[in-house]
């Protein structure tokens, strides 16, 4: 298996975020992730095409 899950913290540092705002944002279901006991924990692949999800929509929006 090659896909790396990653931790609220591992998250917020790849998207140069506090913590807090990544995990509202998880909490809101605008970050692609999933709960293992309590613990958000985010697939670095949907991460990736959620990205390329939000460089579309704001290349859309020019």
């Amino acid at each position: 298996m090659t896909d790396q899950i990653m931790t609220l913290k591992e998250v917020a540092e790849y998207l140069k975020l506090t913590e807090k705002t990544a995990y509202r944002l998880a909490a809101e279901k605008k970050l692609p992730g999933f709960k293992v006991g309590g613990s958000w924990r985010f697939k670095m692949t949907d991460l990736e095409a959620w990205i390329e999800q939000q460089k579309n929509k704001v290349a859309d929006n020019d």
